[in-house]
């Protein structure tokens, strides 16, 4: 199928970009051979061509509002799960000295863990090896707190820990969710299915086709559709999230080398 999530975007627009030129021959020798055997016939599809790409503009349009929404939500997510993991990490400071280190020896590979899950890619063994050891590390500072929270001694600590680990885990599903939230390949398929029959249409109703305004349509099109796969598919391709990934990476700073 040509809309595969494992399918590269330039791989899928430079086929649309052929298909598109194909199809658009297509229309031309099927106008030709319209008019070999209907030489008297008038084609006035004028205001067909006009509305199909006009319908192929607004869908272009809200496909990529789309997918820009949801590469926003997904930046947007990645720095609040390093400001609930930073926060989480200075209230382990609240400890005694010997439980705080023990707070900080599991955030550090919390972190770590959290870091591989973006570092790998499109590769699904490392993101549930990364997705594993998250899990791990935060259950076992979840049971640290809450065994803690039981102590008189720890009651102010714990007040203010539990809250920030709740925030720390429930960004974890939120950033799960935006990252496979997606443009619907319904949409995705209407979509290129309207660049194809677009293409015929020109191509059927023009009366000589100029080839270089073709391509050019085509790979406009084409560049466009890639844009757009480009921004739904955060861990590949040429525009990632890869600048607000680095607040991840910026919470090694806070545990330093003894």
């Amino acid at each position: 199928m040509l809309y595969a999530n494992g399918t590269s975007a330039i791989v899928i627009a430079f086929v649309l970009f052929l298909l598109m030129l194909t199809v658009h021959w297509a229309g031309l020798r099927v106008r030709l051979l319209r008019r070999r055997q209907r030489p008297d016939e008038t084609i006035n599809g004028g205001s067909i061509e006009g509305s199909l790409l006009g319908l192929l503009a607004l869908l272009l349009a809200f496909t990529f509002s789309m997918a820009n929404e949801r590469y926003d939500t997904r930046r947007a997510v990645i720095i609040q799960e390093a400001n609930a993991i930073g926060t989480a990490v200075l209230r382990a400071d609240l400890y005694p000295d010997t439980t705080r280190q023990q707070f900080r020896a599991d955030f550090k590979q919390y972190v770590e863990a959290r870091i591989s899950y973006y570092t790998a890619g499109v590769d699904s063994d490392r993101i549930q090896a990364a997705v594993r050891q998250s899990d791990q590390y935060s259950a076992v500072i979840w049971a640290r707190a809450t065994r803690l929270s039981r102590q008189t001694n720890n009651l102010l600590p714990a007040n203010l820990m539990i809250p920030a680990l709740n925030d720390m885990i429930d960004v974890v599903t939120t950033r799960d969710a935006a990252l496979i939230a997606q443009i619907p390949a319904s949409i995705m398929y209407v979509l290129i299915s309207l660049c194809l029959v677009g293409s015929f249409i020109i191509g059927y109703m023009a009366e000589k086709s100029d080839w270089m305004l073709t391509i050019c349509f085509a790979f406009m099109t084409a560049l466009s559709i890639y844009l757009i796969l480009d921004l739904d598919r955060p861990r590949q391709g040429l525009i990632t999230t890869d600048a607000m990934h680095q607040k991840m990476v910026d919470l090694r700073a806070m545990f330093p080398e003894k």
